[in-house]
């Protein structure tokens, strides 16, 4: 979840790719393009490889990192980093195969690129199943579908985080000090429930999103980069000053919490959306697969670290986000402002592709006197939507993992190792490839299913609520 998903173009390249077009690439190490196929031309003014490496990174942190202590928590303190590793491995794998099959689809129909939605629904075509070439319009329907979803799921994440931080930060400040060390007991001053400070963050989000130009909403995603790094530098330093003994947490969680683990950290992981315009805007594209496994690489080891020492830090008393464990001391209080910050301006950008896909088709229909009026009243209303959701599930980690569980797993996990088989399987493609890619799928599947129970049924408990808060 980021704040720099999108190419700075349009939407039209939000996951493209291109590729020469002199013939079909021949297959290089992991399965990408030989280097040749890489080369490309017109693109002096691309990005440069560390350039590219910096959006990777960038793209692929967001809320679900500060979720993931509590993650661990639900898997277990030695089964949750190894979890995230695994999971890390998987994801940058799909994303490996993404890439492969836009460039064999790109070759095979001299196209400059191909997006995620054209790559699916070409594999269908090229599938030996009759029904499925018959249908394969709809491979770009589902994932148009899931990509609303998720970017839609994102937006009703960041109101439920906003809505909580500043709360918390309301209800703390009577008590706030200059004491960043005491353990003392926090009495909380009761204030709104936090479904009306989601309601009341709702008209600001709605004349941000009026922000139609893209150009423009990069000046917001850069305060918003600005703001989320500085805030985990320090949320990093607080963790690793003092960590107590961790001999009394537990090495692997109960069954019951580990599909709300899946959901959390499939939420984090899902930046396959980012892999293709990056990949695209290169100036030496031939680079990117070094790039793409270093990038996550990164990614992966500050994920797994943040989640094992903040649940080392904080132990049971892990919340949703590790930001509502700070201290309530005046420097900790503006960290979390100012990550609250970042994600308000990243709001507006995560707005973006399903406000793309869905308001210009709706646009076309009406005369063009009333087209800017049926933009803003569709912009608005899918913030409502929004908004309307969050209310519904006014739970972080709950619909943190609801989000992951139904709409991430498909495009990170599910939908690429069957693109890999539906594409190479005419030109022959060996069993054990067929074998893992349906693995990868199966498993994406069961956390699918079994993580959308189980958040959906932890969201029919009601919470455990009180008005103190300890300081470990």
């Amino acid at each position: 979840m980021s704040t720099r998903r999108l190419r700075s173009e349009d939407y039209k390249d939000y996951s493209s790719t291109e590729a020469t077009p002199d013939g079909s690439p021949t297959e290089g190490i992991n399965g990408f393009a030989s280097p040749e196929s890489y080369q490309r031309f017109g693109e002096s003014n691309g990005t440069t490889w560390f350039q590219t490496l910096i959006h990777l990174v960038k793209g692929n942190i967001g809320t679900g990192l500060l979720g993931l202590p509590l993650a661990v928590k639900n898997a277990g303190i030695v089964l949750g980093p190894l979890s995230l590793l695994v999971m890390g491995i998987a994801a940058v794998h799909c994303m490996g195969i993404l890439v492969k099959c836009a460039h064999h689809f790109c070759n095979k129909y001299q196209r400059p690129f191909v997006d995620y939605g054209d790559a699916v629904m070409y594999g269908l075509e090229a599938s030996p199943s009759a029904w499925l070439r018959t249908h394969a319009i709809w491979g770009r329907y589902i994932v148009g579908f899931f990509l609303i979803l998720t970017q839609l799921g994102f937006c009703c994440v960041y109101f439920v985080f906003l809505a909580d931080n500043l709360k918390q930060v309301i209800s703390a400040a009577n008590g706030t000090t200059n004491d960043c060390h005491s353990n003392k007991t926090t009495v909380l001053t009761p204030t709104m429930d936090s479904r009306l400070f989601i309601l009341s963050l709702l008209p600001f989000l709605v004349l941000l999103v009026y922000i139609r130009n893209l150009k423009f909403l990069s000046i917001f995603s850069m305060l918003a980069n600005l703001a989320m790094l500085s805030s985990l530098i320090m949320i990093n330093w607080y963790i690793i000053t003092s960590i107590p003994d961790p001999s009394n947490l537990p090495l692997v969680a109960g069954w019951k919490t580990y599909p709300l683990f899946f959901g959390t950290a499939i939420f984090a992981f899902e930046g396959i959306g980012v892999v293709l315009p990056l990949e695209n805007k290169m100036k030496n594209p031939r680079h990117f697969p070094v790039i793409l496994y270093v990038g996550m690489a990164i990614v992966t080891v500050l994920y797994i670290s943040l989640g094992t020492l903040g649940y080392l830090r904080f132990g049971a008393n892990i919340q949703a986000s590790i930001t509502l464990n700070l201290p309530d001391c005046w420097l900790y209080q503006s960290v979390k402002l100012l990550y609250s910050i970042g994600i308000f301006f990243t709001y507006a950008l995560q707005f973006y592709v399903p406000a793309e896909i869905i308001v210009p088709g709706a646009v076309s229909q009406v005369p063009e006197r009333w087209a800017l009026w049926v933009n803003l009243l569709l912009r608005t209303c899918l913030v409502c939507v929004t908004c309307l959701l969050a209310i519904l599930i006014p739970r972080l980690d709950i619909v943190i993992s609801l989000v992951g569980s139904v709409s991430s797993s498909a495009l990170a996990l599910i939908i690429p190792p069957l693109l890999e088989i539906t594409t190479y399987y005419a030109d022959g493609i060996h069993p054990v490839t067929v074998a893992k890619d349906f693995l990868i799928s199966i498993l994406g599947l069961a956390g699918f299913v079994v993580g959308t129970y189980e958040s959906l049924w932890a969201l029919a408990t009601p919470p455990i609520a009180n008005t103190t808060r300890a300081l470990v």
